[in-house]
């Protein structure tokens, strides 16, 4: 794996770690609960590492819009799928316009 694709790789895992402080973050009850407060603060340093590690070989803009974008869609999408968070045409719309807009800035890299 050549080192670009190696920090495609990293900044995926630093993608998944985010949304899984996310996830423990919903279950902290506010901070209340310390073994899911622990586990977000321990995935959201692992994201921002991962992501730090990913920009040595990618355009830091690149690299955190497709964090951010990516983070965003799936954790709206993990709402959506695992808490039953509402799904109105106007979300799933904003959703879309996060993937074309990563995907985008993605072509607009390359060129």
């Amino acid at each position: 794996m050549n080192s670009s694709a190696f920090a495609w790789f990293l900044l995926g895992i630093s993608v998944i770690s985010e949304v899984a402080g996310t996830v423990a973050l919903k279950h902290s009850d506010g901070f209340s609960r310390f073994a899911p407060a622990a586990a977000a603060g321990f995935f959201y340093v692992v994201a921002v590492w991962l992501m730090s590690i990913s920009m040595k070989q990618l355009e830091m803009g690149i690299t955190y819009a497709v964090w951010a974008g990516c983070g965003t869609a799936i954790t709206a999408l993990a709402g959506i799928a695992i808490y039953g968070e509402s799904a109105s045409s106007f979300k799933l719309a904003g959703l879309s316009l996060v993937i074309i807009g990563i995907v985008l800035l993605n072509l607009g890299a390359r060129q």
